[in-house]
């Protein structure tokens, strides 16, 4: 959908492991990912990754509040409602769709090679140290990674019906390797759609039932072998003469990751059900009535087994970065890893039930028409129903993570047994009332209301109102256009309608919590001290989201050319947000409370040609265009009257207390501030702007900082091409992202000079940057790049056979390729970073590659 939907932003990585985070209109709240809210097949809030492509059969993108208003608490980043396919009435239908291919890098860190790097040391008067001196040229990055990535997708449908009952039946099964060694996935997605009509088709039941099995193999302490893989010299080899792991021990945190990888398994499994019955009568006088029940249980898995090789790593400390664009680092110590081989394993559980009940008047008299619903919602989410357990000191490698009971970890005194356990319930009530009327298929007014009940928020702002109406009028009916031959359709749009939202928070933010605050003898015996470390919040309230739509929709010229322009204002006020306050004054020393406000104001257009259409020849195009202008329009809040707030510090050597982005006042949320790099002094060091316009080598966190960019685009692109001749179809995408800022923190942690003998460097450092110049890595102008792109990201070329075999009633066989090129001056590894979430825009750890895929595939139905 990314770039066919104008406005419509996804960032993602090419792990095979990860989602993709998703962005609609710009970024609404600073506190969750502000990604949509999914509906597939009528039931809220499923997970999008239990649908297999090839089951689907449209996919709606709600955005202006009028249609959106309707999901109330949820709705306030967008709505995407999938429908999959049904069974028809007629013979069972067979129908098989196969895709296998591989992937190959695409794009990966620059950094210094061996003859660069020993030339660049060897400027600076340094050498190494012998141990690491193998006279080898290694790329770190090739060593973990695979050359090929394989992958493989199926599926296989059968459907068909009867008078008065249809059917439709899948299964998936997709295998794909990850580029990095240790990674891939394995998923088996089941489907099962039934409908039974009765009483003149009056009475219909449904029933809809998914499950989905995957399986994953992660990068054992990825983070770590990321952080490795940049900072191992590329004179050092992989193995020894005697074929044991290259280690330097002597070195504080350099660890060979090779041998990390091949030394530990990460599993994680994962069980998704979804199932749904819903009934549908007709009554009397126009009424229908719906009632929908669903149930999902997501029920995981995650297993770890570090071999007794990690019994080198006791005394180490292992950084763990965090999410790529994330705070600050922290850190692991080896001890943890215990002796003779360690095991972790967690149980994890999600269960979540919900009723949608409701009733429907049709109603049609002369040129008028009504439609009106009213219903009601519930669901409950238990959620966070977790067991973990660990163990070590085992007889042997071979039980890995199958056998905690085997080990005998009282015998480590420094190892820590992790027992673990928790569970939370959010619970919602909802009710809802809509009304459509339409006179003479001219004029449309639709108008809504609902009102949403969060167990989540204080007790005196539980409930939240959530209004919505919009309005329609249809041009092209009207008496005075009937001459006309230019406008085929043409219709005006205008809306308006408030959401809410509270993702991001659980049941316990706004209550007083007690927990462990210490540990006192008593009688000899060493209790648990407890005490508040959690202070309430009986005002916690919604934060909502207000959006005004204006849009035309249009066709002219016979079809040639068809589109829609849309121009919206959103905003966002009492966001969610959780503020640091003096412990004095609440327990533990924060508090999550209403704050602030954003607005994203935007236009997107969307317009489709056929430019040819003959018989034996057809072209096709779609191009969208979406732009964005989001700023901060306030701060205030009960706990700090400022008009600004520090955050994303992405902890990069001698930069304590540093951060990347304010909170500011007038400005887009992602807004970098930092320190402005003003080249070298007369004695190498790097210089920076002061707020007095002076020059100094001792920039001030916070003080000297500067407005230097922002992470929001200014210009989403996507371009579609389809070409249609006889039996042959191409197709091709493009898409691109323009007017955003990225900093680049990655390459500055990769520039840190003093440690050059010893780690190795991003190849963007230069000759003037000395060793002694401890001040070349701080977050500055100089690591903030343009992050605008252009990029193929789709063609296929397929050809349709005239079916010639007996049973088999469509046949086609494409080639298709992904990613195949971008145009980008970013030096990072790619310039699609994320655009929401707590540091947006920020190129921090983001070290898992790129790929681009050359594919093969297969449709038949019988």
């Amino acid at each position: 959908m990314q770039g066919k939907v104008a406005g419509f932003n996804i960032s993602s990585s090419g792990d095979p492991n990860k989602s993709s985070s998703v962005i609609l209109r710009g970024a609404s709240t600073v506190n969750s990912p502000s990604g949509p809210f999914y509906v597939i097949d009528g039931v809220p809030g499923a997970d999008i990754s239990l649908v297999a492509p090839a089951d689907i059969e449209t996919i709606d993108v709600l955005k202006d509040a009028a249609a959106t208003a309707i999901y109330g608490n949820r709705a306030a980043s967008g709505v995407i409602m999938v429908t999959t396919k049904k069974g028809n009435k007629g013979n069972t239908q067979v129908s098989y769709s196969g895709i296998a291919g591989i992937e190959t890098v695409s794009s990966r860190l620059n950094l210094m090679d061996a003859d660069q790097h020993r030339a660049y040391i060897q400027s600076q008067g340094l050498s190494y140290n012998p141990i690491d001196d193998a006279g080898d040229n290694t790329n770190w990055q090739d060593q973990v990674m695979r050359s090929q990535a394989f992958s493989h997708n199926h599926n296989l449908s059968f459907s068909g019906g009867g008078d008065h009952n249809t059917y439709s039946a899948s299964v998936n099964y997709i295998n794909k390797e990850g580029i990095m060694l240790g990674s891939s996935q394995e998923r088996l997605i089941g489907r099962l759609n039934i409908e039974q009509r009765a009483l003149n088709d009056k009475l219909k039941f449904s029933i809809n039932v998914t499950n989905s099995n995957t399986k994953s193999n992660l990068v054992p302490l990825q983070n770590t072998i990321f952080d490795q893989i940049t900072k191992h010299l590329p004179v050092s080899s992989v193995y020894n003469t005697d074929g044991s792991y290259f280690e330097n021990f002597n070195t504080p945190g350099y660890f060979n990751p090779v041998a990390l990888i091949n030394n530990a398994v990460d599993d994680n499994s994962k069980n998704n059900l979804v199932a749904s019955f819903g009934t549908e009568v007709k009554l009397p006088f126009g009424l229908k009535y719906n009632l929908l029940i669903s149930h999902q249980t997501l029920s995981t898995t995650s297993e770890q087994f570090y071999n007794s090789y990690y019994n080198n790593y006791n005394a180490a400390t292992f950084k763990l970065s965090p999410e790529a664009g994330l705070g600050t680092v922290t850190s692991q110590v080896g001890t943890l890893f215990g002796k003779n081989g360690s095991a972790y394993k967690k149980l994890y559980q999600n269960k979540q039930n919900t009723v949608e009940s409701f009733l429907t008047w049709d109603k049609s008299f002369g040129n008028h028409s009504i439609n009106a619903v009213i219903g009601y919602s519930y669901l409950s989410n238990v959620y966070g129903d977790e067991i973990s357990s660990s163990s070590t000191n085992f007889a042997s490698d071979f039980v890995v993570y199958n056998n905690l009971s085997l080990g005998n970890p009282y015998a480590i005194s420094s190892f820590r047994i992790d027992l673990a356990g928790g569970v939370a319930e959010k619970r919602m009530i909802s009710d809802f009332a809509r009304v459509n009327y339409n006179f003479n298929n001219k004029y449309l007014v639709q108008a809504s209301i609902r009102r949403d009940g969060s167990s989540v928020f204080g007790a005196n702002y539980r409930n939240g109102y959530f209004p919505a109406v919009g309005l329609g009028w249809r041009i092209d009916q009207e008496n005075f256009m009937e001459n006309q031959k230019v406008f085929s359709d043409l219709k005006l749009r205008a809306s308006y309608g408030v959401t809410g939202n509270s993702d991001g928070i659980s049941p316990f933010n706004s209550q007083l919590v007690y927990g462990v605050t210490g540990t006192y003898y008593n009688n000899g015996i060493q209790d648990n001290a407890y005490g508040p470390i959690q202070g309430s919040n009986p005002n916690l309230r919604w934060e909502s989201t207000s959006t005004s739509n204006l849009g035309l929709d249009f066709t002219l010229i016979n079809g040639i050319v068809s589109g829609s322009i849309d121009v919206y204002d959103k905003s966002t006020k009492d966001m969610l947000f959780k503020y640091s306050v003096s412990p004095a004054l609440v327990p533990g020393g924060a508090i999550w409370a209403n704050g602030g406000a954003i607005g994203n104001k935007g236009i997107e257009l969307l317009l489709n040609f056929v430019p040819i259409k003959k018989k034996d020849f057809t072209w096709t195009s779609s191009v969208n265009l979406a732009h964005n202008k989001n700023k901060i329009t306030s701060l205030a809040n009960p706990f700090s009257d400022g008009d600004s707030i520090l955050y994303a510090s992405a902890g990069g050597e001698g930069q304590t207390g540093a951060t990347l982005q304010i909170l500011k006042v007038g400005k887009p949320i992602g807004q970098f501030f930092s320190f402005d790099y003003q080249g070298k002094n007369s004695a190498g060091e790097s210089q920076f702007l002061k707020k007095d316009g002076t020059l100094t080598n001792t920039p001030l966190v916070g003080s000297d900082y500067f407005y230097v960019g922002d992470a929001q685009p200014k210009l989403l692109l996507g371009w579609s091409n389809t070409v249609n001749y006889k039996n042959f179809d191409f197709n091709v995408f493009i898409r691109g992202v323009f007017g955003n800022k990225i900093f680049n923190a990655s390459r500055a942690n990769l520039s840190y000079t003093p440690y050059a003998s010893t780690n190795n460097l991003s190849s963007y450092v230069n000759a003037d940057d000395l060793v002694s110049d401890a001040k070349n890595n701080y977050f500055s102008t100089r690591y903030i790049e343009n992050g605008d792109y252009l990029r193929l990201d789709n063609a296929t070329l397929g050809y349709s056979f005239n079916p010639t075999i007996k049973g088999v009633k469509k046949l086609r066989l494409y080639i298709t390729s992904e990613n195949l090129f971008t145009i980008t001056n970013y030096t990072g590894i790619d310039p699609e970073v994320n655009q929401g979430g707590i540091a947006p825009g920020v190129d921090n750890n983001n070290f898992y590659p790129k790929t681009k895929s050359f594919l093969i595939g297969l449709n038949i139905t019988l």
